[in-house]
């Protein structure tokens, strides 16, 4: 039976991980970089390959995005790196619930200022295509499960993660535009417009591979891929705080030189060792 269960899980859309599009091709640009030594551990140097650093990001940022909606309660269904057509697009995330069935496409912007207006939107003072994206993504997600039979509305959202801050303009976005910290209590608040009974239609639709993707083959390697990409994160992690240690080290150093407290070059080594782990 744990056989069946499983084999009826993996057919759907379900078994389909946060952010799996873009960690697979995080994964597979930084297949190519060789292990890191010993030196370039030791001194924090990113382990990321520059061209799978925007990977990397997205994927942070989907994986927040889906922590926010896995505190949606049982009546909402939630499912994640929907494929699209050939498979070579993918929808981040698509919600169904009482208060209607959204496309949300996750954007991380660390550090960035957000302003959005009309069909405007801007990132450090640069124009994105962020709000036409998004409304062409639900109007595709409304094709598709109209030609399976299910004639709904979808709403698209745009949720922002580790943006300075974020402003809206005097007429406001075409699109809902939110911070990922805003995001649950949002949908929480809409009005009802779904009962149970559409919910379930709409969700057993949504969850079928073939309802999107050409193929609708399964995903097989899920396992193998999240845990490559956890074992990156650890990587990274570790290697931002062996930089940031160092830099501690460096500045304290400088300080005691400014103070006329160190007389030798191993003193000063001793305070930047004193500083690391």
């Amino acid at each position: 039976m744990a056989g069946t269960a499983e084999r009826r899980v993996d057919s759907t859309l379900r078994s389909r991980p946060a952010g799996y599009a873009v960690i697979q091709k995080c994964l597979d640009v930084q297949a190519e970089v060789a292990p890191q030594g010993r030196v370039a551990k030791f001194f924090g140097t990113n382990p990321l390959h520059p061209d799978a650093r925007s990977w990397y990001q997205g994927a942070l940022g989907e994986l927040e995005t889906a922590a926010a909606l896995d505190r949606l309660g049982p009546e909402w269904t939630v499912l994640h790196s929907v494929p699209i057509g050939s498979g070579t697009t993918d929808i981040d995330h698509i919600v169904i619930g009482p208060g209607g069935v959204f496309t949300i496409n996750t954007k991380h912007h660390a550090g960035k200022k957000v302003w959005a207006g009309g069909n405007m939107l801007t990132v450090g003072g640069q124009k994105t295509e962020h709000i036409r994206n998004a409304r062409h993504e639900a109007a595709g997600v409304a094709e598709r499960l109209r030609m399976v039979g299910a004639q709904v509305a979808v709403t698209p959202l745009i949720v922002i993660v580790g943006a300075a801050s974020m402003s809206e303009g005097k007429k406001p976005a075409a699109v809902e535009v939110l911070a990922v910290e805003r995001l649950h209590r949002w949908l929480t608040k809409q009005r009802g417009i779904h009962n149970a009974k559409a919910v379930a239609y709409y969700t057993e639709l949504a969850e079928q591979r073939t309802t999107w993707h050409t193929t609708g083959g399964p995903v097989t390697d899920v396992l193998r891929r999240t845990q490559r990409f956890a074992r990156l994160q650890r990587e990274v992690d570790a290697a931002h705080k062996r930089r940031h240690r160092w830099a501690l080290g460096s500045r304290a150093a400088a300080a005691c030189v400014l103070a006329g407290g160190l007389l030798s070059l191993p003193g000063l080594i001793g305070t930047v060792m004193a500083a690391m782990p």
